[in-house]
């Protein structure tokens, strides 16, 4: 008869090596688990519009990322589980009851190391290429453990509604945004992205989330002709004016009845002047009967609550590049060009009929910011990477009313948001300027 022990010694390495697989099976489920969910969609999918077939299939099992996890982890956790019970009994069978101890400190140590330091490790440092290696074995998985997976998944759904969470598909597609908002920050916060590159790229994303009632310029200093005015008047005052584009009303500011352009209205007077006789011009009779409303375009309205994205793409649609801003009632609010949406992505955008004293922000050897009243939040946030809230105001003087609770007077001084706040000026019941200095 064959001795024990020479039975036993076999069993041994026999199970040896299945651990050794299992934890190598346990190593591919951890590795794999990372590279997928650490892999950059958008270097995926440059691999796989490149022809990495790899890539490819990384992007398909990615799109239901519950079911990847599930599959995953459902995988690792069955071979570790039955690694770690050939373990036990390995070690029993060697050792006798001091077997489990000496068997769960092994195992820790192995499936720590080997079986998810090491493979996550690898996995993180280039996911792209782990998950395009993975992705092959991974669809198997995904495929075999499907109808568990579907079991378990209808399980911890009906737990969460119990608890009140509710499962949104689209969470992944509407969390792209803000991923890429994050990654830009981030990269600039370590020097990798300029200002001024973060500044355009996060004005272009926020594009979509801001009303044109946040940048309009308000019916306040809004510059307007009286369409009852000679047409030599409007034409000087046209003329005069630093902008091509002015509305045109009648009796009231409210009742905008057309736009004139500078342009248009100069050739149509100076065809005029050229047909008329001398005596004409002599007189003054010239441009007696000019209709400078023939020549104006008519207003193009838009509601205050139109998204910034939407009114970019109506101008582009329309050929235009104004439009008057008024609210629920019909009440103007104000005047919005392509130009002011343009100059959210690229900044301010000057030209040589741009008045040359038009400084709203100036910095003093003290530290404080002499500020403007009518400056945006956004504005002054973007100039000095600061981060005033502009949820509840958006303008700096709105800021302080909002968080004052009244107007303050000249020489009263807040602290809020991080930020000393002093009232240098005020003209009746507006805050013209203020300065302000970080706290």
């Amino acid at each position: 008869m064959e001795p024990a022990s020479s039975l036993v010694e076999p069993a041994i390495w026999t199970g040896a090596a299945a651990i050794a697989a299992l934890l190598l099976l346990s190593a591919f489920f951890s590795g794999s688990e990372t590279a997928l969910t650490a892999a950059s969609r958008g270097k995926l999918r440059s691999k796989a519009d490149k022809g990495a077939r790899g890539a490819q299939r990384a992007l398909d099992i990615t799109e239901d990322s519950e079911r990847l996890i599930g599959s995953v982890l459902l995988g690792n956790n069955l071979v570790n589980i039955l690694a770690a019970s050939l373990a036990t009994a390995l070690f029993t069978r060697a050792f006798g009851d001091s077997g489990v101890a000496l068997a769960t400190l092994v195992m820790t140590l192995l499936v720590l190391i080997f079986a998810e330091v090491l493979p996550k490790t690898y996995a993180i440092t280039r996911p792209e290429e782990a998950a395009a290696q993975a992705s092959g074995p991974i669809h198997l998985v995904i495929l075999v453990f499907s109808p568990v997976v579907t079991l378990v998944r209808f399980i911890t759904r009906g737990i969460l509604f119990l608890f009140g969470v509710r499962i949104d598909p689209a969470s992944q597609v509407l969390a792209v945004r803000e991923e890429i908002a994050g990654a830009i920050s981030l990269g600039h916060s370590e020097g990798a992205v300029e200002k001024e590159d973060r500044d355009r790229l996060l004005g272009a994303l926020d594009l979509g989330e801001r009303n044109v009632d946040e940048i309009m310029l308000h019916r306040s200093q809004i510059e307007m002709i009286n369409i009852d005015l000679p047409a030599r008047e409007v034409l000087e005052k046209c003329l005069q004016s630093a902008h091509t584009r002015l509305p045109l009303y009648r009796g009231n500011a409210e009742n905008i009845i057309g736009v004139i352009h500078a342009k248009d209205l100069s050739r149509a007077m100076y065809d005029v002047q050229r047909a008329s006789t001398e005596d004409d011009l002599a007189s003054g009779d010239a441009f007696r009967g000019f209709d400078v409303l023939g020549v104006a375009n008519a207003p193009y309205f838009i509601p205050d609550t139109t998204m910034l994205d939407d009114q970019m793409r109506q101008f582009l649609r329309r050929r235009a590049h104004f439009a008057l801003v008024v609210d629920e009632y019909g009440a103007l609010q104000g005047l919005i060009t392509l130009e002011d949406i343009l100059e959210e992505i690229v900044g301010e955008i000057t030209d040589e009929f741009d008045p040359q004293n038009d400084v709203e922000v100036t910095r003093v050897d003290d530290g404080h910011f002499l500020v403007e009243g009518g400056v945006t939040i956004r504005d002054l946030n973007r100039a000095n990477d600061w981060d005033l809230p502009d949820d509840e105001a958006n303008t700096v003087a709105g800021l302080v009313i909002h968080e004052a609770q009244m107007i303050p007077g000249e020489g009263q001084v807040f602290s809020f948001h991080g930020y000393r706040f002093e009232v240098l000026e005020r003209q009746a019941n507006r805050i013209t300027k203020l300065k302000i200095r970080p706290l």
